[in-house]
């Protein structure tokens, strides 16, 4: 499996980038969405990178248009939606596919090595999500796992590249079980 930081990617500016632009950091990878409803989950994530951002915390967003189409914007209308409505701060990156055929390498590498999140109602999220995506989607249903279920979906790096957790997208970044695994991984 190849390592986080020999990824390449690309900010949302246009630039090419990786990951180990930010190695000794605890990274939180989250693939975002800006019309879907959990969008108003930038607003925590922005409140965690600015608590623990001088304590070696990065908050990476991954915009994706993978489900339910929830972000189509270019990446120049996703820069200034984010900014203009949730004051983002923290690193965005080029919209990328997190699911099928297309699925970054990146995605593809967090998947493998965290098959698992962390979220007791996953099943019940995924279920309402299956209902909503019959209704409005013509029968889709939600990517099985270990795929990324929805958009939001967190992954926790620690500071020498490895993952430690990935958390689902119903469980919002100031939940206490991110946050304590955010403390933790920077106390190490």
């Amino acid at each position: 499996m190849a390592n986080l930081y020999d990824i390449p990617v690309q900010r949302i500016t246009g630039e090419p980038a990786s990951l180990a632009d930010y190695r000794d950091k605890v990274l939180l990878i989250v693939n975002v969405a800006s019309q879907c409803g959990l969008t108003p989950q930038y607003e925590a994530l922005e409140k965690l990178y600015s608590e623990f951002r001088d304590v070696g915390l990065v908050v990476c967003g991954f915009p994706a248009n993978d489900f339910g189409a929830q972000e189509p914007g270019s990446d120049d209308e996703i820069a200034s939606f984010c900014k203009t409505n949730y004051s983002v701060e923290f690193p965005l990156f080029a919209k990328i596919a997190v699911t099928g055929d297309g699925i970054h390498p990146l995605y593809r590498a967090l998947i493998e090595t965290e098959p698992q999140a962390i979220g007791e109602t996953r099943s019940g999220f995924r279920e309402r999500l299956n209902g909503f995506l019959r209704d409005k989607h013509n029968g889709a249903s939600t990517n099985p796992e270990p795929g990324i279920l929805w958009n939001f979906e967190k992954f926790l790096v620690d500071r020498k590249g490895n993952v430690v957790a990935r958390f689902s997208p119903e469980i919002t970044p100031d939940d206490s079980r991110i946050v304590s695994a955010i403390q933790s991984t920077l106390a190490v």
